[in-house]
């Protein structure tokens, strides 16, 4: 037989100002971030459609004016000039190397700063690998990208090196003190089937709305946890043996 002092023993609510007030002060901003991301994930899938668009119809110049974005796909026409900067200390599953940044020229518009992508270094420090490039006028598609400038490390090698140059990091401003008017942004090509492209897998840089998503499922599943920690901390167990909570 049960106890009956058990039995007086029930969960029942128990008001409790603190506890409500937190939950309704953290309950909608948990809720107004969920609703920020799923916008925000409209917004790039927008965006990203509006881009797409752009890269088949505007020739170079045309996104220029329109005015270029990192992660935003281009397309260029023009040929390969004969100015590269190696990148220095870039791996490839383990194996150092270096990632080829050439000059390219469209038919229209400014010059652009082109990263084919990775190439193996030799085994001595003091070799250089040899590069090719298309001859002629070819025509590339990829996605712009910031300069790959680290925020501590800026060191671009002497200025007298011949081409190639190694360099560690490579600013716009250290491109314009090559080609004055190089655009603001590198183009990154979009895969090794590209003219002239080297070992180019780049890892996906650009928060797609798929990412947007993700963090308001966080914030929905945050908002949930809160509602559901609420309302059970608010049961207690109250009866003839229980000490007097106000008390």
């Amino acid at each position: 037989m049960s106890d009956p002092a058990d039995q007086s023993r029930r969960r029942q609510w128990h008001f409790d100002w603190r506890l409500l007030l937190f939950a309704g002060l953290f309950l909608p901003l948990l809720l107004s971030l969920g609703v920020w991301q799923l916008e925000r994930a409209q917004e790039k899938k927008r965006q990203l459609a509006q881009w797409e668009q752009e890269a088949v119809s505007l020739s170079w110049a045309e996104l220029e004016r329109a005015g270029l974005e990192a992660g935003q796909p281009a397309s260029v026409s023009g040929r390969y000039g004969q100015t590269s900067w190696l990148l220095d200390n870039r791996t490839r599953d383990g194996v150092p190397g270096y990632e080829v940044l050439t000059l390219f020229f469209p038919h229209q518009g400014r010059p652009v700063v082109v990263n084919r992508g990775w190439v193996q270094a030799p085994r001595r420090r003091d070799e250089l690998p040899e590069l090719g490039r298309p001859e002629g006028d070819v025509r590339l598609q990829g996605r712009l990208s910031e300069f790959p400038e680290p925020p501590v490390l800026k060191d671009v090698g002497g200025e007298n090196e011949e081409w190639p140059r190694r360099t560690q990091s490579l600013s716009h401003q250290q491109a314009q003190a090559v080609q004055a008017d190089v655009a603001g942004l590198v183009l990154r090509l979009s895969g090794p089937g590209q003219p002239g492209a080297y070992r180019a897998d780049w890892a996906p840089d650009m928060m797609g709305p798929q990412t947007h998503y993700g963090y308001a499922l966080q914030w929905f599943s945050l908002a949930a946890a809160l509602v559901i920690l609420t309302v059970v901390a608010s049961y207690r167990k109250t009866g003839a043996n229980d000490d007097n909570d106000n008390g």
